[in-house]
């Protein structure tokens, strides 16, 4: 929205806004250094990896560090294809699966009356204390006992359960009056359509939000390859690429395969950011987040 009378978010450039440039745009140049250095490394040929003192910029940019990687994935005798495959599976199943399981859990907590919704709710909230090394004995366990070792179940499973998104997704839909639900459903809809056709197009920002966290945490996880999965075949891009150096045998080799992965890591989570950031954004601000 545009506040021409103060010169608040002009609808375009105004002069009054240049105090704004001055002070943003070297911040906005300094926050982006990582990504660059990132880009630079991975162009980087192994002398200039090495170099002293380290150079930030990259001379002669070479794509032998992408070559190398996938020389060597194909000489471990699986595909890096197949690598790209499981994660493609695992990381797109558990955004779809957790996001609907936060959206219509939230649904129910913040919208349906019954029994202990206000102690459920609690329990979800001291859940966003304990981080994943406190649980990973009995979540071992869970996933031994239940007979889904080896399968791409060991890798969706222990990373459904998503507190976080639960807590987003619940203070989002408290902000929805709930007058949109007390008027689908005196026009006969149930409580799953008014969920599937009033809630969700409502709550986009969120979901998406949610989507990206989901698949942050997916797409760079390796405790399931590491601790569920013994077949190779079975195992993702991040557990590859964690193993490089170590597979490799040398380490000077390796560093260059390692800056080619970390890029190839990195993008998928800058390219989906960069398309929902501003559902992002909006969450949070509709989330007591500010």
């Amino acid at each position: 929205m545009s506040y021409q009378g103060t010169k608040i978010n002009p609808t375009k450039f105004h002069r009054s806004q240049t105090k704004f440039y001055v002070i943003l745009i070297p911040l906005a140049m300094v926050m982006m250094l990582p990504i660059i250095f990132i880009v630079f490394h991975a162009l980087k040929p192994v002398n200039e990896l090495f170099a002293f003192p380290p150079r930030f910029f990259v001379k002669h940019p070479t794509l032998e560090n992408f070559q190398e990687l996938m020389g060597f994935a194909a000489s471990s005798g699986i595909p890096f294809s197949r690598f790209i495959f499981n994660s493609l599976v695992v990381t797109l199943s558990v955004m779809f699966l957790s996001v609907f399981i936060s959206a219509i859990a939230a649904y129910a907590m913040s919208k349906m009356k019954f029994r202990m919704r206000a102690t459920l709710f609690e329990i979800n909230t001291v859940a966003l204390m304990f981080v994943p090394l406190a649980v990973q004995i009995p979540r071992f366990l869970v996933i031994d006992e239940s007979g889904i070792m080896d399968t791409y179940l060991a890798h969706i499973l222990p990373l459904l359960s998503m507190p976080i998104g639960l807590f987003l997704m619940k203070q989002f839909i408290d902000q929805v009056p709930d007058e949109l639900k007390e008027a689908a459903v005196m026009d006969g809809a149930t409580e799953f359509m008014v969920f599937r056709k009033v809630m969700l197009p409502v709550i986009k920002p969120a979901l998406a939000t949610v989507a990206i966290l989901a698949f942050q945490a997916v797409w760079n996880n390796i405790e399931t390859s590491s601790y569920y999965v013994n077949d190779e075949s079975l195992k993702t891009v991040a557990f590859f690429m964690s193993t490089l150096v170590s597979q490799n045998g040398n380490a000077v080799a390796g560093q260059g395969m390692a800056a080619a992965a970390s890029l190839l890591m990195f993008l998928p989570n800058l390219i989906i950011f960069i398309f929902l950031q501003s559902k992002v954004m909006n969450t949070m601000a509709h989330s007591g987040l500010k």
